[in-house]
């Protein structure tokens, strides 16, 4: 019998009650459930902000650079990334992960309070604001994502990101339903404060967390080859957990400043990386021309309902609008629902190789459906699925593909991946609107046969990437293989 084996019951003994009551929603092992619960809460408050800032957003850009704007709104913000991204990777190479987590979230708290100030002078700043909130949404939650990577081992990624990921939903929500509330009593321009306060609280939790878990794990270690001094992404310098022995293994190649490769680099030169920014791009090309397939749907039937006199008294814009209160209620539901019962089950019970794939396969089916019949209602069922999933599956289990990857993509490539090759997929679905529209003549049937295709692409992209995750996997410190 093994070290770990024997001391499996003993670690399930020392569970304490906090780990049990877990133990519903995903495998919670003895001394896990406070970091769980804390990292959860950490990504709640994250959510909640941007669901606070988001209809900030709406109304400053609708009021000042009109509808137009936005959908040039995506191209801007991967132009932007282009040059943050990068400037991201050098913080990343010279701040330890609490520094960076700290210098980081200040930066965009400094901003708040400065577009605060700005539109209680009445200065224009809906379009700057706009594009700062694509980015902001974007790299606030790629960087809590490394960061969690960091804290955890991959065997331990596997079993606890889904309550992790649970934080995220909850906290979209709430968000939603508190900024309703909110905004009669303290103003639209006084809830950037609120968000303000919101990533303050976040970042605390942040600090507690890096606190205790290099308390627990780090305490033998001289304070230079800690997590403390050294800095997040640290070339090939690994940190891998062995739970039975409380220790940490170390080995740092390749750490000199002049080994250091760019953020983009990292990702070009490394197979698993690159499959994993095509599956981002692929995936939003494919949710952004949905949305567009969607709106469009709707569009007609309020349209159509309305000029035959079956919308119950409502105008086009109120049709539209208590459908997609509907609708996005729908979606926030059951995505919360799958989130909390389902997706650390399918990780458990089929690894990552299946839970990779959910999502396509679903895409692929809704979209073969939409191909020959586009109808509002076959439409609506497809978006919920895509949506509700995209939002609980595929959201932690595109967390969960880093857990095998060294600090310097952990920190830095999964920025970029997760904040500039999310942003061309969106642009790349501008394109083809643009062009589906005006040159080609597309209808609602068009766009989901182009979105079928695409769908196969994913497909195949993601069964490339299980495979490599399956590779990566075999003989890791501290983790099981993945099957």
């Amino acid at each position: 019998m093994t070290a770990s084996s024997e001391l499996a019951p003993r670690r399930a003994d020392r569970a304490g009650v906090l780990d049990r009551a877990l133990r519903l929603f995903a495998d919670v092992q003895a001394g896990e459930g406070a970091t769980v619960l804390l990292l959860a809460l950490n990504v709640f408050l994250l959510f909640t902000a941007y669901y606070v800032i988001k209809p900030i957003r709406e109304a400053l850009i609708l009021s000042g650079g009109g509808a137009e704007v936005k959908s040039y709104a995506a191209a801007g913000q991967a132009l932007l990334l282009l040059a943050l991204v990068p400037a991201y990777g050098a913080l990343a190479d010279r701040l330890p992960r609490r520094a960076l987590l700290n210098t980081v979230t200040a930066f965009f708290v400094l901003c708040l309070v400065a577009f605060y100030g700005l539109t209680r002078a009445n200065v224009a700043v809906g379009v700057v604001f706009f594009l700062w909130v694509g980015i902001f949404n974007l790299m606030i939650v790629a960087q809590f994502w490394s960061f969690a990577n960091d804290v955890y081992t991959k065997e331990q990624g596997e079993r606890l990101f889904a309550i992790v990921a649970f934080g995220g939903s909850l906290g979209a929500v709430v968000g939603s339903v508190v900024t309703g509330r909110l905004i009669p009593l303290v103003g639209v321009a006084e809830l950037l404060l609120v968000a303000a306060g919101l990533l303050i609280l976040a970042v605390m939790i942040s600090n507690v967390v890096d606190a205790r878990e290099r308390a627990r794990h780090e305490n033998h270690l001289p304070m230079h080859l800690t997590t403390a001094e050294m800095p997040a992404a640290t070339g090939e310098y690994q940190v891998a957990m062995v739970e039975d022995m409380q220790k940490l293994t170390v080995s740092l190649p390749g750490t000199g400043p002049a080994t250091r490769r760019g953020t983009f680099r990292l990702v070009f030169a490394d197979r698993y990386l690159l499959l994993i920014a095509l599956l981002m791009l692929v995936l939003n090309w494919v949710n952004t021309t949905g949305e567009y397939i969607l709106g469009r749907t709707v569009a007609g039937a309020a349209a159509a309902a309305v000029a035959a006199g079956a919308s119950g008294g409502l105008s086009v814009q109120e049709y539209i609008g208590r459908f997609y209160s509907q609708f996005f209620f729908a979606v926030n539901l059951v995505g919360l629902l799958v989130q909390l019962f389902l997706v650390s089950r399918i990780l458990k019970y089929f690894g990552v190789k299946v839970a990779v794939v959910v999502l396509p396969v679903i895409a692929l089916t809704g979209y073969a459906i939409l191909a020959f019949a586009p109808i509002l209602a076959l439409v609506r069922a497809v978006k919920i699925a895509e949506n509700a999933t995209d939002y609980s599956i595929q959201n932690t289990v595109r967390n969960v593909l880093f857990l095998p990857t060294n600090r310097d993509q952990k920190y830095k490539a999964k920025q970029a991946i997760d904040s500039f090759f999310v942003r061309a997929g969106d642009v790349l679905s501008a394109v083809l609107v643009f062009t589906g529209t005006t040159l080609l003549g597309f209808g609602t049937a068009g766009f989901a046969r182009v979105n079928l295709v695409l769908a196969a692409g994913w497909l195949l992209l993601a069964l490339a990437i299980g495979r490599e995750y399956a590779r990566k996997s075999r003989g890791l410190p501290g983790s099981a293989f993945s099957r």
